[in-house]
C-alpha cells in the first residue's frame, strides 16, 4: 500500500551528497520540486557553495530562513580530495577541456615540497570557465561561446595541503583545506606550471564544509537549532528579549557563550555575528553596538 502524503520541506541547512554529472542548481531544483509538491511554492531555497558538474561530495542546501545564513558559509574551511592528472593542461583546467599544453610528469621528489609555495593568502586567477560574473554574465558562458575571458586575480586562502598518494607518471591525489572562493582547478593549473609539468584536475570530491561532513550518496541530514553556524558565539534569550529583538529593539550583552565548534588553528577569523537562541531555536543574528546587541538578521519563526 502506498501513501500519497507529501511531507513539508523543513527549514534549516540540509547536508546533501551531490553526484558527479549534475550541477549544484540541479540539486536545488530537486528541493524546489519537493517544496512545490508539498504546497510550499514560495519557500526560499539556495546553496552554500557551488560544486562543478564533474565534482561530487557535500553540498549545503539552505531552506527557508536559512537562506539568510548564506554569507556565513563563504569564509568557512572547505576540505577536498583532488585527483591531478599529469602530462596535459586544458583550457578549462579539468578533464573536460581542450588540451593546451603537454609535458612530462614530475618526480616524487619534486612533488614533496611543491605545495608550500601555495599555502596562505595568495592571488589566484580563476579558470575561464568559472561562475564569476563579467558584465553581469557568468564567465563560463562567455568562454563556451569562444569569447576572450580576462578575469582579474582573486585573493584566496589555502590552509593546508598534502599528498595522499601518487600513481606516477599518470596522476596524484591531494587533500586540501581552503577558504571559500578557492579554485582547486586553478591550483592544479598553477602547480603544473610551477613544476614545468602540465596538469589538470581529473576528479574532485568535497568531503567537508566547516563542521559538517558529506553524508554520502543517497543520504541527507538536516541541521537546525543550536547546531546551526556553531562557529559563532551565542546568547540565550528569554521571552522578553526575543520580543525586543523581533521589534527592532536591542538587548543587553548578557552572558555570551563562545563557539561550540572552533575553526582550525591559523584559519582566518571570519568575524562572525552572535547567535540569538530562544527555546533551542536560532531566531536572530546579532552584532554588538554601543554596549548592547542589535539584530543584523531577524530569522522570523526561528530555525
Amino acid at each position: 500500500m502506498t501513501s500519497d502524503i507529501t511531507w513539508a520541506l523543513e527549514p534549516g541547512i540540509h547536508l546533501v551528497h551531490k553526484e558527479v554529472g549534475g550541477s549544484s542548481f540541479d540539486v536545488v531544483r530537486g528541493f524546489k520540486h519537493e517544496a512545490w509538491e508539498a504546497g510550499q511554492k514560495k519557500l526560499a531555497l539556495g546553496h552554500g557553495g557551488t560544486l562543478d558538474p564533474f565534482a561530487d561530495g557535500l553540498l549545503l542546501v539552505l531552506v527557508g530562513q536559512a537562506t539568510r545564513l548564506m554569507d556565513l558559509m563563504h569564509p568557512l574551511p572547505k576540505t577536498y580530495l583532488a585527483r591531478l592528472a599529469w602530462g596535459t593542461e586544458t583550457d578549462t583546467c579539468d578533464h573536460g577541456g581542450l588540451v593546451v599544453a603537454e609535458g612530462p610528469a614530475p618526480s616524487a621528489q619534486a612533488l614533496e615540497g611543491a605545495l608550500a609555495a601555495f599555502l596562505g593568502w595568495r592571488d589566484q586567477v580563476p579558470p575561464d570557465t568559472c561562475a564569476k560574473k563579467i558584465d553581469g554574465e557568468a564567465a563560463y558562458k562567455k568562454a563556451h561561446r569562444g569569447e576572450v575571458v580576462d578575469l582579474p586575480p582573486s585573493r584566496v586562502f589555502l590552509h593546508e595541503a598534502g599528498w595522499v598518494s601518487h600513481d606516477l607518471p599518470r596522476a596524484s591525489v591531494l587533500r586540501l583545506t581552503c577558504r571559500g572562493g578557492y579554485y582547486v582547478r586553478a591550483l592544479a593549473r598553477d602547480l603544473g606550471r610551477a613544476l614545468g609539468c602540465p596538469t589538470h584536475l581529473s576528479a574532485l570530491t568535497r568531503t567537508a564544509i566547516g563542521p559538517w561532513s558529506d553524508p554520502g550518496p543517497g543520504a541527507r541530514t538536516l541541521v537546525q537549532g543550536e547546531d546551526l553556524v556553531p562557529w559563532c558565539p551565542s546568547r540565550v534569550l528569554d521571552d522578553t528579549e526575543a520580543d525586543h529583538l523581533l521589534h527592532g529593539r536591542p538587548v543587553p550583552l548578557g552572558a555570551i557563550r563562545g563557539p561550540s565548534w572552533a575553526l582550525p588553528e591559523g584559519f582566518p577569523d571570519p568575524d562572525p555575528p552572535v547567535r540569538g537562541l530562544h527555546q533551542g531555536r536560532l531566531v536572530a543574528l546579532l552584532r554588538e553596538k554601543e554596549g548592547a546587541l542589535w539584530t543584523c538578521a531577524n530569522l522570523r519563526g526561528g530555525l
